[in-house]
Protein backbone atom coordinates (compact mmCIF):
# COMPACT_ATOMS: atom_id res chain seq x y z
CA UNK A 1 0.00 0.00 0.00
CA UNK A 2 2.77 2.19 0.80
CA UNK A 3 4.91 1.43 -2.38
CA UNK A 4 3.99 4.71 -4.14
CA UNK A 5 6.97 6.82 -6.33
CA UNK A 6 6.89 8.72 -9.85
CA UNK A 7 4.43 11.13 -7.76
CA UNK A 8 3.94 14.02 -10.15
CA UNK A 9 1.08 16.87 -10.84
CA UNK A 10 -0.82 17.33 -13.93
CA UNK A 11 -3.80 19.01 -15.36
CA UNK A 12 -6.95 17.19 -15.06
CA UNK A 13 -9.05 15.54 -18.52
CA UNK A 14 -12.56 15.09 -18.79
CA UNK A 15 -13.37 12.81 -15.48
CA UNK A 16 -16.14 10.41 -14.99
CA UNK A 17 -16.15 11.00 -11.49
CA UNK A 18 -15.03 14.87 -10.72
CA UNK A 19 -16.42 17.73 -12.84
CA UNK A 20 -14.88 21.06 -11.91
CA UNK A 21 -17.32 24.14 -12.88
CA UNK A 22 -18.56 27.59 -11.51
CA UNK A 23 -21.90 28.20 -10.62
CA UNK A 24 -22.87 32.17 -10.89
CA UNK A 25 -25.60 33.48 -8.71
CA UNK A 26 -26.75 37.05 -7.65
CA UNK A 27 -27.14 37.15 -3.43
CA UNK A 28 -29.09 40.16 -1.55
CA UNK A 29 -28.66 41.76 -4.76
CA UNK A 30 -24.75 41.22 -5.34
CA UNK A 31 -23.82 39.25 -8.32
CA UNK A 32 -21.40 36.18 -7.00
CA UNK A 33 -19.32 32.85 -8.47
CA UNK A 34 -18.37 29.73 -7.12
CA UNK A 35 -15.96 27.06 -8.34
CA UNK A 36 -17.07 23.58 -7.54
CA UNK A 37 -17.37 19.79 -7.96
CA UNK A 38 -19.98 17.40 -9.26
CA UNK A 39 -19.57 14.32 -7.60
CA UNK A 40 -21.45 11.15 -7.28
CA UNK A 41 -23.37 10.64 -4.30
CA UNK A 42 -21.83 8.16 -1.86
CA UNK A 43 -23.00 5.38 1.20
CA UNK A 44 -20.96 4.47 4.33
CA UNK A 45 -21.48 1.94 6.61
CA UNK A 46 -20.38 0.97 10.46
CA UNK A 47 -19.57 -2.57 10.29
CA UNK A 48 -19.55 -4.39 13.76
CA UNK A 49 -18.19 -7.52 14.28
CA UNK A 50 -20.21 -9.12 17.55
CA UNK A 51 -18.50 -12.40 17.28
CA UNK A 52 -15.49 -10.61 18.66
CA UNK A 53 -16.75 -7.41 19.87
CA UNK A 54 -14.44 -5.21 17.12
CA UNK A 55 -15.75 -2.47 14.83
CA UNK A 56 -14.28 -2.90 11.01
CA UNK A 57 -12.43 -0.37 9.39
CA UNK A 58 -10.73 0.10 5.76
CA UNK A 59 -7.17 1.67 5.58
CA UNK A 60 -6.30 3.00 1.87
CA UNK A 61 -3.95 5.24 0.37
CA UNK A 62 -5.69 8.96 -0.15
CA UNK A 63 -4.02 11.02 -2.65
CA UNK A 64 -5.62 14.14 -1.47
CA UNK A 65 -4.90 13.61 1.82
CA UNK A 66 -1.09 13.16 0.34
CA UNK A 67 -0.90 16.12 -1.42
CA UNK A 68 -2.02 18.69 1.00
CA UNK A 69 0.68 17.05 3.48
CA UNK A 70 3.31 18.22 0.78
CA UNK A 71 4.19 21.86 1.51
CA UNK A 72 2.86 24.41 -1.03
CA UNK A 73 6.44 24.89 -2.00
CA UNK A 74 7.60 21.56 -2.86
CA UNK A 75 4.71 21.19 -4.87
CA UNK A 76 5.44 23.95 -7.29
CA UNK A 77 7.98 21.72 -9.34
CA UNK A 78 4.97 19.25 -10.34
CA UNK A 79 6.95 16.63 -9.00
CA UNK A 80 7.35 15.56 -5.60
CA UNK A 81 9.46 14.07 -3.58
CA UNK A 82 8.41 10.54 -1.68
CA UNK A 83 11.84 10.29 0.14
CA UNK A 84 10.90 13.90 2.17
CA UNK A 85 7.14 12.94 1.67
CA UNK A 86 6.56 9.13 2.53
CA UNK A 87 3.07 7.68 1.31
CA UNK A 88 2.52 6.98 4.88
CA UNK A 89 1.10 10.71 4.67
CA UNK A 90 -1.70 9.63 2.39
CA UNK A 91 -3.05 6.64 4.62
CA UNK A 92 -6.23 6.97 5.64
CA UNK A 93 -8.18 4.79 8.12
CA UNK A 94 -12.29 5.16 7.29
CA UNK A 95 -15.60 3.27 7.70
CA UNK A 96 -16.33 1.32 4.54
CA UNK A 97 -18.08 3.36 1.76
CA UNK A 98 -18.64 3.34 -2.06
CA UNK A 99 -19.94 6.07 -4.35
CA UNK A 100 -23.42 5.28 -5.63
CA UNK A 101 -22.66 4.85 -9.57
CA UNK A 102 -25.03 2.48 -10.15
CA UNK A 103 -29.24 2.41 -11.04
CA UNK A 104 -29.87 0.15 -7.78
CA UNK A 105 -31.28 1.04 -3.74
CA UNK A 106 -28.45 2.49 -1.64
CA UNK A 107 -28.81 -0.61 0.27
CA UNK A 108 -27.93 -2.73 -2.12
CA UNK A 109 -25.11 -0.69 -2.89
CA UNK A 110 -24.05 -1.19 0.53
CA UNK A 111 -24.30 -4.20 0.73
CA UNK A 112 -22.11 -4.54 -2.10
CA UNK A 113 -18.98 -2.39 -0.59
CA UNK A 114 -19.42 -4.44 2.48
CA UNK A 115 -18.38 -7.53 0.43
CA UNK A 116 -16.22 -6.06 -1.63
CA UNK A 117 -13.86 -3.69 0.84
CA UNK A 118 -14.81 -5.91 4.29
CA UNK A 119 -15.63 -9.62 2.99
CA UNK A 120 -18.72 -9.69 5.32
CA UNK A 121 -22.05 -11.21 3.05
CA UNK A 122 -24.73 -8.98 4.69
CA UNK A 123 -28.32 -9.40 3.57
CA UNK A 124 -29.60 -6.30 2.38
CA UNK A 125 -32.70 -6.11 5.17
CA UNK A 126 -29.80 -6.58 8.13
CA UNK A 127 -28.46 -2.54 6.99
CA UNK A 128 -30.13 0.02 9.35
CA UNK A 129 -30.38 3.10 7.72
CA UNK A 130 -29.35 5.70 10.19
CA UNK A 131 -29.11 9.23 8.19
CA UNK A 132 -27.87 11.02 5.05
CA UNK A 133 -26.02 14.27 4.94
CA UNK A 134 -23.97 16.22 2.89
CA UNK A 135 -20.37 16.07 2.91
CA UNK A 136 -17.56 18.27 1.26
CA UNK A 137 -20.07 21.27 1.33
CA UNK A 138 -17.43 23.92 0.37
CA UNK A 139 -17.09 22.24 -2.93
CA UNK A 140 -19.62 19.65 -4.07
CA UNK A 141 -22.49 19.21 -1.58
CA UNK A 142 -22.95 15.36 -2.25
CA UNK A 143 -25.18 13.68 -0.60
CA UNK A 144 -24.51 10.66 1.48
CA UNK A 145 -26.15 8.16 2.93
CA UNK A 146 -25.26 6.30 6.34
CA UNK A 147 -25.50 2.68 7.39
CA UNK A 148 -25.30 0.49 10.57
CA UNK A 149 -24.90 -3.38 10.10
CA UNK A 150 -23.89 -6.07 12.64
CA UNK A 151 -21.71 -9.06 11.48
CA UNK A 152 -20.45 -12.40 12.75
CA UNK A 153 -17.38 -14.16 12.00
CA UNK A 154 -19.77 -17.02 9.87
CA UNK A 155 -20.79 -13.67 7.43
CA UNK A 156 -17.31 -13.60 6.23
CA UNK A 157 -17.43 -15.17 2.93
CA UNK A 158 -14.46 -13.21 0.88
CA UNK A 159 -11.14 -11.31 2.42
CA UNK A 160 -12.35 -8.22 1.34
CA UNK A 161 -9.96 -5.63 0.20
CA UNK A 162 -11.74 -3.80 -2.66
CA UNK A 163 -11.56 -4.76 -6.49
CA UNK A 164 -9.95 -4.34 -9.53
CA UNK A 165 -7.03 -1.80 -9.02
CA UNK A 166 -8.49 -0.84 -5.16
CA UNK A 167 -5.55 -2.03 -2.17
CA UNK A 168 -7.47 -1.73 0.64
CA UNK A 169 -6.18 -3.33 4.54
CA UNK A 170 -9.13 -4.32 6.89
CA UNK A 171 -8.78 -3.05 10.22
CA UNK A 172 -10.11 -3.54 13.41
CA UNK A 173 -10.71 -1.78 16.57
CA UNK A 174 -12.21 -2.73 20.18
CA UNK A 175 -14.61 -0.56 21.93
CA UNK A 176 -11.92 1.03 23.96
CA UNK A 177 -9.35 1.71 21.01
CA UNK A 178 -12.32 3.47 19.60
CA UNK A 179 -12.87 5.57 22.15
CA UNK A 180 -8.83 6.44 22.79
CA UNK A 181 -8.91 7.52 18.89
CA UNK A 182 -11.92 9.52 18.49
CA UNK A 183 -10.42 11.41 21.76
CA UNK A 184 -7.09 11.88 20.24
CA UNK A 185 -5.69 15.47 20.02
CA UNK A 186 -5.28 14.83 16.21
CA UNK A 187 -4.96 15.31 13.33
CA UNK A 188 -6.50 11.93 12.97
CA UNK A 189 -6.65 10.58 9.80
CA UNK A 190 -10.43 9.77 9.27
CA UNK A 191 -12.76 11.78 7.23
CA UNK A 192 -15.05 14.00 9.86
CA UNK A 193 -17.91 11.70 8.29
CA UNK A 194 -16.50 8.60 10.17
CA UNK A 195 -15.60 10.15 13.05
CA UNK A 196 -19.43 11.62 13.30
CA UNK A 197 -20.24 7.39 12.77
CA UNK A 198 -18.10 6.99 15.25
CA UNK A 199 -19.75 8.86 17.86
CA UNK A 200 -23.10 7.90 17.08
CA UNK A 201 -21.80 4.24 17.45
CA UNK A 202 -20.54 5.31 21.20
CA UNK A 203 -23.86 6.96 21.73
CA UNK A 204 -26.42 4.36 20.44
CA UNK A 205 -24.80 0.68 20.16
CA UNK A 206 -21.58 0.72 22.65
CA UNK A 207 -22.85 0.37 25.60
CA UNK A 208 -24.71 -3.31 24.85
CA UNK A 209 -21.34 -4.79 23.93
CA UNK A 210 -19.14 -2.44 25.80
CA UNK A 211 -20.66 -4.17 29.01
CA UNK A 212 -20.12 -7.37 27.41
CA UNK A 213 -16.69 -6.71 26.82
CA UNK A 214 -15.93 -5.98 30.22
CA UNK A 215 -17.78 -8.87 31.57
CA UNK A 216 -15.36 -11.21 29.32
CA UNK A 217 -12.02 -9.08 30.78
CA UNK A 218 -13.22 -9.51 33.63
CA UNK A 219 -13.96 -13.76 33.76
CA UNK A 220 -10.81 -13.47 32.00
CA UNK A 221 -9.30 -12.02 35.31
CA UNK A 222 -10.52 -14.78 37.39
CA UNK A 223 -9.29 -17.44 35.40
CA UNK A 224 -6.02 -16.45 35.17
CA UNK A 225 -6.23 -15.47 39.25
CA UNK A 226 -7.05 -18.86 39.61
CA UNK A 227 -4.69 -20.47 37.30
CA UNK A 228 -1.83 -18.33 39.20
CA UNK A 229 -2.95 -20.07 42.56
CA UNK A 230 -3.13 -23.31 41.53
CA UNK A 231 0.60 -23.03 40.34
Amino acid sequence: MEDVKDVFVSPLPDSPYVKPFRLNFTQNGKEKNWDLLEVHDSVAIVVFNVTRKVMVFVKQFRPAIYYNAVAPEDRKSGTIDTQKYPASLGIALEMCAGIVDKNLPVENIAKEEVLEECGYDVPVKSLERITSYRSGVGVQGALQTFFYCEVTDDMKTESGGGVEDEIIDVVEMTIPEIEKYVSSPGPIPSPPSCLFALMWFLHYKADKYRKSYERTCRECKEVEKVFEKNI
